[in-house]
């Protein structure tokens, strides 16, 4: 399964509950819409959204549950339950953040990913990173790859983007692990797509820049905007 996506797109179809295209049937469309553009992989969140989407594509399926907890920052697949639903629901990898921060039980991932590979020895998880170190971490408990899915969204790296000063903190990544290292995080044009790669990323999923169409409206409204102020 890795080998299918070695090099190629991952395209993320999500949309929260308070954008316009929720669904989970306008999901499965937009994952229609992916493989018929040449993705390779889809990653999704939600079991209604994954359902639909295993029905409508054959590709391989990185999944989510984001879910908000009082107390704890930590919202993709948050708890024991959530995997477990992802589990039940055959997508090929699961994704969770893989940062240090507490998780809702009070564990860290140290603490919560053993008992996940003593439970579900055949199952491939992703880990999503902010720093360096989480990767590292991720590597040595034994999950199957690493993204820098949270690089900007943690309290250390908060506003910094992937693609800042050529890639550099993907690279340092790169060469930080022996895992594939899979390119996410605000990555907005097909050329940032290509030089991930270049820059010794496995595999990247792009999201928004695809299947979120308010803010790639959003993007032609300013830039324009900024052009009639210049």
């Amino acid at each position: 399964m890795m080998e299918q996506l070695k090099g190629k797109l991952i395209v993320s179809c999500q949309a929260l509950e308070e954008e316009p295209l929720h669904g989970a049937e306008i999901m499965a469309r937009m994952a229609i819409a992916a493989k018929e553009g040449g993705a390779a992989g889809i990653r999704a969140n939600g079991i209604d959204d994954i359902k639909s989407i295993k029905q409508a594509v054959d590709l391989p399926l990185i999944g989510i549950i984001k879910r908000e907890f009082p107390g704890s920052s930590v919202y993709i697949t948050p708890t024991l339950e959530e995997v477990e639903s992802l589990v039940v629901a055959g997508v090929e990898v699961i994704a969770l953040d893989a940062t240090n921060r507490v998780r809702p039980d009070g564990s860290t991932i140290e603490s919560f990913f053993p008992i996940l590979k003593e439970r579900y020895p055949n199952q491939r998880f992703m880990a999503d990173c902010a720093t360096i170190e989480d990767a590292q971490r991720a590597e040595k408990l034994g999950f199957d790859c690493v993204a820098p899915t949270l690089f900007g969204y943690t309290e250390e790296t908060t506003g910094r983007k992937l693609y800042e000063n050529d890639f550099s903190f993907l690279k340092e990544m790169v060469d930080a692990v022996n895992l594939p290292v899979i390119a996410e995080g605000n990555i907005l044009t097909p050329d940032h797509a290509r030089r991930v790669i270049e820059a010794g990323a496995y595999s990247v999923v792009v999201g928004g820049a695809i299947t979120r169409p308010q803010q790639i409206a959003k993007r032609f409204v300013d830039e324009m905007q900024n052009r009639i102020l210049t």
